[in-house]
């Protein structure tokens, strides 16, 4: 199935909304080919256009989904597609899980801190009756040793996933996908961050009508705000200001990897 995607700051970002990146995400997981879908906010793409080598693990995803209205203000407004639409990580997950019951998708959690795969597991088995939660494995916060790698494997081979749902964060989870991706042929990982606290319950999302006007930002920094002041202080007006350059300059074509290294104005 190919997946429309439109430059946004030099990073690829699909033109989809959340209907359309469902079927997408489980059409892939079925089919075996396997790789990596990455959930794309203004911290993704900023993150991208300083560091060239996170923006190739970005543009080598099987698509980076619109998570964050301006993401998608830019997609519609910028290049035109009137049909994009937000896709947030926890609610992509949600939909898979629950749609993917009927298609028969196995899935894998990974990511969490101690204990938060398996309430995560306990939740989802409540909410979705039928969902097959066939592994979990909770990482050290660093790289896998050796021996940890080895045993990931294993769990993989012993759960037989199509789908692995990866709860780091980014850039780390995005790193974590690419480099996994050749070792685990057919395996499709989607990571999705925070979507394991919040469908665990530990953490609150936006309010809907605030998450519609681009505002989660907001709500998260004054839920939070010692962790996420110094993130948001750095990412929010340069992605105004990296967008404002981009709407004023001459378009490009949105494979033109270039454009994730050029000045910001």
């Amino acid at each position: 199935m190919a997946v429309p995607k439109v430059n946004i700051l030099g990073t690829e970002i699909a033109a989809l909304n959340l209907p359309a990146a469902r079927e997408a995400t489980i059409a892939r997981a079925l089919s075996g080919q396997g790789g990596y879908i990455c959930v794309t906010g203004a911290h993704g793409v900023i993150e991208a256009r300083d560091d060239a080598s996170f923006r190739r693990i970005l543009n080598g995803s099987v698509f980076n989904t619109p998570d964050g209205m301006p993401n998608v203000w830019m997609g519609r407004h910028f290049h035109g597609v009137e049909t994009m639409d937000r896709v947030y990580g926890p609610d992509l997950m949600r939909e898979v899980i629950d749609l993917g019951r009927e298609r028969g998708l196995r899935h894998f959690l990974f990511g969490g801190k101690e204990g938060v795969s398996e309430r995560l597991r306990n939740a989802l088995r409540e909410r979705f009756p039928g969902v097959e939660i066939s592994g979990i494995y909770t990482p050290p916060f660093r790289p896998l040793n050796g021996e940890e790698a080895a045993e990931f494997n294993r769990a993989i081979d012993a759960a037989d996933p199509h789908l692995i749902w990866i709860g780091l964060s980014t850039p780390k989870q995005e790193r974590f996908m690419a480099e996994w991706a050749p070792r685990l042929p057919g395996r499709l990982m989607i990571g999705v961050g925070a979507a394991f606290d919040f469908h665990a319950g530990l953490v609150s999302s936006a309010p809907p009508v605030l998450q519609r006007a681009g505002l989660e930002w907001l709500y998260r920094l004054v839920t939070e705000p010692r962790r996420l002041w110094p993130r948001y202080s750095r990412i929010v007006p340069r992605f105004l200001w990296g967008a404002l350059g981009q709407v004023a300059g001459p378009r490009q074509d949105p494979h033109d990897d270039s454009t994730g290294t050029s000045p910001e104005p």
